[in-house]
């Protein structure tokens, strides 16, 4: 069963509304995802409904900011099956603005419809309207500590221990783990994680972080068992349990 997982920073409040950006165009997914960084939520993003269903088989979300117009499954056959399955609200984008395909996207079983081009202001405003009316389901908090094979980290401490001795971090380390940690078993993009874990320098900073992290916790780091790599995607912290 998905469970809702919530991201924390030093500054960041554990119970950000999380949101799920389904769009094909990488461009304005990214612009997306920003923007919404910015304005206070937490983003995930997929490039089509396949990889939208599995990012929602591994958690749940506040809502989902979805395209129509996408190959494969298109964003109408995907809002009926959210809306079936009471997963989330949907707002729907379209080039297609007219009153038919408006109605259309109701009836699909949209909460709203927006279309393109659109106002940034104008987004976040529906969303912050669909939110209002649609309260948020109650946060399943990871465990305390995630035992990761001899090694426990405890988030509370934010402290990594290995066959009972602490394990010294550095503070690119210690900022990656805890934001991985909030999270057991969701992907994580190296831009998400470069910002949430504020890893100064560019996407690529995290892989040395990720391979120095890794001969911390991982028995043999050239076959990592707990902080995996999803080819494409980013990375994954694995817990025992």
């Amino acid at each position: 069963m998905a469970t809702r997982q919530a991201m924390t920073g030093d500054d960041a409040d554990p119970m950000l509304p999380h949101i799920l950006v389904v769009d094909d165009d990488t461009r304005l997914r990214e612009l997306l995802r920003k923007y919404l960084s910015d304005n206070g939520f937490l983003v995930t993003t997929a490039r089509d409904a396949t990889d939208a269903r599995a990012k929602l088989a591994g958690f749940s979300v506040d809502l989902v900011v979805l395209d129509i117009m996408m190959p494969g499954e298109s964003g109408l056959a995907l809002t009926r099956s959210l809306h079936d399955d009471h997963v989330a609200p949907v707002l729907l984008l379209s080039a297609r603005g007219g009153p038919n395909d408006r109605i259309a996207g109701l009836e699909a079983g949209a909460d709203d419809y927006l279309a393109k081009p659109f106002e940034a202001r104008e987004l976040l405003l529906r969303i912050h309207s669909i939110l209002r009316r649609v309260p948020p389901p109650p946060a399943a908090d990871p465990p305390a500590e995630l035992k990761l094979g001899r090694a426990i980290y405890d988030r509370a401490r934010e402290e990594l221990r290995r066959d009972g001795a602490v394990i010294r971090l550095t503070t690119a380390e210690a900022g990656l783990l805890r934001v991985l940690a909030a999270r057991p078993g969701v992907t994580l993009s190296r831009e998400e994680l470069t910002e949430r874990a504020r890893i100064d320098g560019n996407a690529r900073a995290v892989d040395v972080q990720v391979t120095r992290l890794r001969r911390k916790i991982e028995d043999d780091p050239r076959e990592p068992r707990y902080l995996c790599t999803v080819r494409g995607e980013g990375y994954v912290l694995k817990p025992d349990g």
